[in-house]
């Protein structure tokens, strides 16, 4: 019979992963609707009970979004105006059920390719912190998610936060997605950036991100360097700058109409921006 195990603290779940073979779950809003029809086979650990991993906190160089912090501990905390993009998606993730219940962290280590969390948080440069029962390590996002629905996650490992740098804190952000409605649906596309502006309002640093266009969202590195030193504007953005994105054609959208609609909401992201 599959065990289920719901520890209080973080080195009981550390320990009782590193002595078997079980199935992490923490808002769990994607894993239960995987199981409907089916028979339990395998023993789940349950982080929901650990208040160490619960809260976004401000700390020296950086904010700290725990494992279970969710979507709705996002919209509620007071933060700076360069978390607006991932609050917008936030706002976007299914209704306020699951908003109430998915994690942040949860988004980004079910590694769905349109995932709403992740365009917002690789444009933050957030970084994934994972520990197992010997260290605890930090990496990239853009390390972290290596293809459809694959984590670096190895034996043994939990993401236990992550973390965005205050270096940003004066930019401004946003996030655009396409959807068939405009609530409750999966990403067609997403954009997402964060911009930081000098005294004259040109672009200082520009950190831009397109999802489900590929894998892996991903950022867009020839337009970020144009933007440089430019008032924030669409009159750049050409589709030179999505050649690197490998979307797929499905029943949402064609390949050519995902790469036309990246283009066409990174212009209408910048403008936004500019505002």
């Amino acid at each position: 019979m599959a065990s289920f195990i719901r520890p209080t603290e973080l080195s009981h779940a550390l320990a009782a992963l590193a002595g078997q073979n079980l199935t992490v779950v923490a808002g769990a809003t994607d894993y239960y609707p995987a199981q409907v029809g089916r028979n339990p086979d395998h023993d789940i650990l349950d982080l929901s009970a650990i208040k160490a991993l619960s809260g976004i906190a401000s700390e020296a160089d950086y904010w700290r979004i725990g494992a279970m912090a969710t979507w709705r501990d996002l919209m509620d905390v007071d933060l700076p105006t360069c978390f607006n993009g991932l609050k917008s998606a936030a706002r976007q993730i299914g209704g306020p059920q699951i908003q109430n219940t998915a994690t942040i962290a949860g988004n980004l280590c079910n590694a769905s390719p349109a995932a709403d969390g992740v365009p917002p948080l690789l444009s933050l440069e957030a970084r994934v912190e994972l520990q197992d029962h010997k260290a605890v390590t930090q990496l990239p996002l853009a390390d972290f998610i290596q293809g459809n629905r694959r984590t670096c996650l190895a034996p043994g490992q939990l993401v236990t936060s992550i973390l965005v740098p205050k270096s940003l804190r004066p930019g401004r952000s946003a996030f655009i997605k396409l959807g068939a409605r405009s609530s409750l649906v999966i990403s067609i596309v997403m954009v997402a950036g964060v911009l930081l502006l000098d005294g004259e309002g040109r672009i200082i640093q520009a950190n831009l991100s397109v999802g489900a266009c590929s894998e892996v969202a991903q950022r867009l590195p020839l337009l970020e360097a144009e933007l440089v030193g430019q008032v924030p504007g669409g009159q750049l953005v050409r589709p030179t700058h999505f050649a690197h994105l490998s979307p797929l054609d499905d029943h949402r959208g064609t390949a050519a109409y995902r790469l036309d609609a990246a283009a066409t909401m990174t212009r209408r992201l910048l403008r936004e921006l500019r505002a």
